[in-house]
């Protein structure tokens, strides 16, 4: 048996675009080293959730991590988690975002966030809390800061977590959103939620901090909206589920959280803006994680994700040749390596994300080379791998590293297993 190593490039896939004589950026660039891994190995294409279907990256690296939209808490619960927040299994959470906005005729229009400088960094903290701990509707609504104006929302007691989001990501089409309630029984925590919104809205304005704000023409922070509701759920370990125990290599707060949340190790390694260096980090401490023992090393990098939000594909095709170059010596003599994306982010049209397929290999021991000689989307279609959705992705693992569990066989108690247990359990 062997160990696993991921290799997961955020926002990998793209569309074909004319300016690249109708490919891809993947397909497009110099990738020597992708090449040699894909034509030793076997590969195919992969949809986080499935063809057509364009996920947020909390919602693929779920799916793709062996995990099931039921038992999904919720990114407002990962980014506690990973804020190193104690989160209550009682507690309903929301991600709350303290924005300044203009009001017209038809609502508040968002127009933009606290500055990345700094500077506003102690008025939204403290508007922030004087928003903190109102009572509406038999709920309390308790804010704990995160930073830039960011912020966990807690709704407690007796609140419903099925309630649509008031912010909206396309802030120059839609204004801030009424909260609705997603079935009937969370209708009283949507009609909370928005007297609450309402109520801050009031105290944001009558503020002692944005009237400074005002007199020195800054932008007034008059709104917060909420996103990502959810609540803690329970779902087995990764080691109960797929017999695996590791470590995940990333820097974005909601992943490590994911990581704490499913029982593998968050380690975090900063992106500075050098991808290449940055991936070559992650590539050192996934090797030691190996050497000490790992069964499961996950390496998460967002670089290839911002390129594709340039909208820029030169800047794409560029990005995936630096680090491409840094890919020339993985573990594959020792470890199952898998390089693949969690979604596509291409670099036209104006979309967040695309259900487009995103390409996927695997190479190590045992590996099977198929008829694929070159990295990306046309061509790993064409591999022995087929089309495979995010839930295949472990299983596909586990049988490359000869740890497939064998369906005739219920060695394990643990809901959705696709791995035997690291220990099993005697009868002594």
């Amino acid at each position: 048996m062997y160990p696993v190593f991921v290799v997961l490039l955020d926002g990998l896939a793209d569309r074909a675009h004319d300016s690249l004589a109708g490919r891809t950026a993947n397909e497009i660039a110099e990738t020597p080293n992708l090449d040699a891994l894909t034509a030793g190995g076997s590969s195919g294409v992969i949809y986080g959730v499935g063809p057509g279907r364009a996920p947020a990256s909390e919602i693929a690296h779920w799916a793709m991590l062996g995990y099931t939209p039921e038992e999904f808490p919720g990114r407002a619960v990962l980014e506690a988690v990973g804020a190193e927040q104690q989160v209550d299994p009682g507690h309903v959470l929301s991600f709350a975002a303290l924005r300044p906005a203009e009001r017209r005729a038809d609502g508040l229009w968002l127009t933009g966030r606290p500055r990345k400088s700094g500077e506003d960094d102690d008025d939204a903290a403290e508007l922030v809390a004087a928003c903190s701990g109102l009572e509406l509707g038999g709920l309390r609504f308790e804010l704990a800061h995160v930073r830039r104006g960011e912020a966990i929302l807690r709704i407690f007691p007796g609140a419903d977590d099925r309630v649509t989001d008031s912010d909206v990501f396309f802030k120059d089409r839609h204004p801030v959103l009424r909260p609705q309630a997603q079935v009937p029984e969370a209708e009283a925590t949507a009609r909370a939620a928005e007297a609450w919104t309402r109520k801050t809205i009031e105290l944001l304005a009558d503020h002692p901090v944005n009237e400074r704000r005002a007199q020195e023409g800054l932008p007034l922070l008059n709104v917060i909206t909420l996103k990502w509701w959810g609540r803690l759920r329970g779902n087995p370990s990764f080691r109960e589920r797929h017999g695996l125990h590791g470590s995940f290599l990333g820097d974005s707060r909601f992943l490590l959280g994911l990581a704490r949340m499913i029982g593998l190790e968050p380690r975090y390694v900063a992106e500075t803006g050098d991808p290449p260096a940055d991936l070559r980090a992650r590539m050192e401490l996934a090797r030691e994680r190996l050497d000490d023992g790992d069964t499961f090393v996950f390496s998460h990098l967002k670089a290839t994700d911002m390129a594709g939000h340039t909208k820029d594909p030169e800047v794409k095709k560029r990005t995936i040749e630096a680090l491409d170059a840094e890919l020339g010596e993985l573990p594959t003599d020792r470890a199952i390596v898998c390089v693949t994306g969690d979604h596509a982010t291409p670099t036209y049209p104006d979309v967040i994300h695309s259900g487009d397929p995103v390409p996927f290999l695997l190479n190590g021991p045992g590996v099977r080379a198929d008829s694929v000689e070159a990295f990306g989307e046309l061509e790993c279609a064409a591999g022995i791998l087929g089309h495979l959705r995010g839930p295949d992705m472990m299983p596909v693992l586990l049988n490359a590293a000869d740890r497939p569990l064998f369906l005739g066989s219920r060695p394990t108690p643990f809901p959705g297993a696709d791995g035997y247990p690291e220990l099993l359990e005697p009868l002594l």
